[in-house]
């Protein structure tokens, strides 16, 4: 099995412990990713603020450059719902169509994919609260929506609960949205704090001490809002706590 890895442009620059972290705990499960060096933004900001036709040379670069994997696996929901679903403005060619299919999120991959029954050397003795991204949710299918009132599933909780020592908090509004929206967040800023604000008092009231999710964009988000709130919570990516930090 032929697989690269995919760090989005965030946590390239601004979170590279999250990709560290994947690769290491990718390694830990027997599997020898590839990084190519060439890899670039997947053209998720231009097509969310409408620039289709400008995004066209950055997604043809893309599926250039991760052409021919099995799987290319990033720790981003959002990054991997625009690959799949927006990646339209190049031409659909072969090579593109099979890029666009190899594309999976890191708990996707964990979860489906590898199917891992244990994590043997994970422990984290704290009381985690799991924010579910809009993508993850509506797009991904990660976990169930309340509005289809399905039977409640999450296959992120399902790897977490893998991990020795964790507490679960629940939310009372688990599937709402945090109010970061990427291009939303800097075009509507007081409705995207407010948003926030909710969301980081929701995971406070669970009693919570970190805040676990697959997609660091939402967390930079709330970290933030938490941090200038004086609100105590710590956050990680599920792939620091798969791979065994401590925290």
């Amino acid at each position: 099995m032929r697989v690269a890895l995919f760090v989005p442009c965030y946590a390239d620059a601004l979170e590279p412990e999250t990709g560290i972290a994947t690769l290491q705990l990718l390694r830990r499960l027997g599997i020898d990713p590839e990084y190519p060096i060439d890899q670039t933004c997947c053209s998720q900001p231009m097509v969310n603020a409408g620039f289709d036709a400008e995004s066209k040379a950055t997604q043809e670069h893309f599926a250039r450059t991760f052409a021919g994997y099995d799987y290319v696996v990033a720790p981003s929901n959002s990054c991997v719902r625009n690959v799949r679903q927006n990646m339209t403005a190049c031409e659909q060619t072969d090579e593109v169509r099979q890029v666009r299919g190899s594309v999976v999120e890191l708990v996707e991959f964990l979860h489906d994919v590898l199917k891992v029954e244990e994590f043997p050397w994970a422990e984290f003795a704290h009381k985690v609260s799991y924010h579910d991204s809009c993508s993850s949710l509506r797009f991904l299918r990660s976990s169930s929506m309340s509005e289809l009132r399905e039977e409640p599933y999450s296959k992120p909780l399902a790897l977490l609960r893998k991990v020795r020592g964790i507490e679960i908090a629940q939310l009372k509004r688990p599937d709402e949205c945090c109010g970061f929206g990427g291009t939303f967040s800097v075009l509507e800023p007081a409705t995207s704090v407010k948003m926030g604000q909710d969301k980081v008092a929701d995971h406070a009231a669970s009693g919570a001490t970190h805040v676990v999710s697959a997609d660091g964009s939402c967390t930079m988000h709330l970290k933030g809002i938490a941090h200038r709130g004086g609100t105590p919570l710590e956050f990680r990516h599920i792939a620091q706590v798969l791979n065994g930090e401590r925290g």
